[in-house]
């Protein structure tokens, strides 16, 4: 039985991560601004400016995934470094960096895998354009997209376009997309994000119809929901989020289309998509290699909390409620790897396409003292669990996976800025508000990953 519990050599284990929550650097090289680069500080989060400067350090970050015997590395290209207007000229030394950084990446072993978009729109083009609203935006990021899939197809077979697609059909999209004025309507709210797909449909095509040995995938923000109880309105809400956070996204990215049922309900509530017959013959022309996606937690639905009327992409924001059966960490998310097999056989199960979770985490508050190892037993429980949930989803299921990436596994600030809540194996030695000296320190569980990736998960 062991035996066949063995993962391919081929298996993929590593690291994601964001260019804002990690490089820096933030006016060198002719970088332009982004979003974040003008976000001020508050009592709980950092600027942007520094994060963990991993600009100046990245070959002492990747000698350190080497030691920790990753294979792949997932990382963003910043828009606003190889682009700096968003829709102007390109600037060389901003491509150059990425240049090194996967070159330094292949030198060691690890295989890359680039995002083309995780947040950090553009300044320019937020305050002239209303970020992904426009058309004007759409066009200038397939742009920038095919300019880099030109440039780096060659060393990079792997790709992502949106970070957590389906934050664009939730609130979160008015953060997250340029988006600077408006009412923040459904009608918008809906607009950016088939905006957003056209985005990774157009790219997706183009990789397609010119590259035979590169592949893309879609992304998103898991999202498994549990009715509160076994009643009937409770068991529907539950699958109506799965429906328009999980099934759409993934639908559109294979070619299926939308949702009748997200479809439906925009035409019932008179919501404009801008859906285009060039759109729709895009669309349909939509594959996907792999269906990647974050895990970090489950949720529970209650139907009560509902208001009437409200958006099933919107129910979380009101019909959450606190989990019973699980434990959850001081940010109060859910630490259950049952769900994480859930998602992986859920979705293999219904696409037949390769799967790859490539977030996957726990948020702590840790501190170094300045002498010993931080003793991280959480979170190797929690890598532990989930990666032996992930076998169960293979060797039980019978799902097929490429890899297991995990978040932000040298210390770097959340997406809200916040370096105190910390995923990494590696100690990035900063606060909030004190960037310090930025040493590397590995924690316990730096030792227990080198050990679980040497052995391809085999014991764990």
């Amino acid at each position: 039985m062991k035996e066949q519990r063995k993962l391919p050599k081929s298996f993929f284990w590593g690291n994601s991560v964001s260019s804002m929550q990690t490089e820096g650097a933030w006016n060198e090289d002719g970088k332009g601004l982004s979003v974040y680069d003008i976000r001020q500080p508050s009592a709980n989060t950092s600027d942007w400016h520094v994060a963990i400067d991993e600009y100046h350090r990245y070959k002492e970050d990747l000698d350190i995934m080497k030691e920790m015997n990753m294979n792949m590395y997932r990382i963003q290209i910043s828009w606003s470094r190889v682009c700096p207007n968003g829709d102007g000229a390109f600037n060389e030394k901003g491509i150059e960096f990425y240049d090194h950084l996967i070159d330094a990446m292949l030198e060691r072993g690890i295989e890359p895998m680039v995002c083309l978009y995780h947040f950090d729109m553009p300044l320019k083009l937020a305050q002239a354009y209303n970020g992904f609203i426009s058309k004007h935006v759409v066009n200038a990021f397939i742009r920038f997209g095919k300019k880099m899939i030109d440039h780096f197809s060659d060393r990079v077979k792997y790709w992502i376009v949106f970070n957590e697609h389906n934050l664009y059909f939730q609130d979160q999209a008015f953060n997250i997309s340029g988006y600077q004025n408006g009412d923040k309507s459904l009608s918008d709210m809906y607009t950016i994000f088939h905006h957003t797909m056209m985005c990774h449909i157009k790219l997706a095509n183009y990789i397609h119809e010119n590259f035979t040995d590169v592949k893309i995938g879609g992304m998103l923000a898991y999202q498994q929901i549990y009715p509160q109880t076994s009643k009937p309105e409770d068991v529907w809400a539950a699958k109506q989020v799965q429906e328009f956070l999980n099934f759409n996204i993934y639908d559109a990215d294979t070619g299926r289309g939308y949702s009748p049922e997200v479809l439906q309900y925009a035409k019932n509530n008179d919501i404009n998509m801008d859906i285009t017959e060039e759109d729709i013959a895009d669309m349909k022309k939509a594959q996907a290699d792999f269906l990647a996606f974050s895990y970090y937690s489950s949720w529970v639905l209650s139907s009560d909390h509902l208001p009437k009327g409200e958006a099933p992409n919107r129910y979380l924001l009101q019909g959450g409620v606190p989990a019973k059966y699980v434990k959850t960490n001081e940010w109060g998310w859910t630490i259950d790897p049952l769900g994480f097999r859930n998602a992986i056989t859920t979705m293999y199960n219904h696409y037949h396409i390769p799967i790859f979770p490539i977030e996957n985490g726990i948020g702590l508050r840790e501190k170094w003292d300045g002498q010993y190892m931080i003793q991280d037993d959480q979170r190797i429980n929690y890598h532990k669990e989930h990666i032996k949930a992930m076998k169960d989803a293979i060797f039980i299921d019978g799902a097929q996976v490429l890899g297991y990436l995990g978040w932000g596994l040298i210390d770097i600030p959340s997406s809200q800025g916040d370096i105190e809540k910390r995923y990494g194996a590696v100690y990035v030695n900063r606060s909030n508000h004190d960037v310090k000296d930025l040493k590397r320190i590995p924690k316990k569980s730096f030792y227990w990953f080198q050990k679980t990736f040497k052995n391809n998960g085999d014991e764990l």
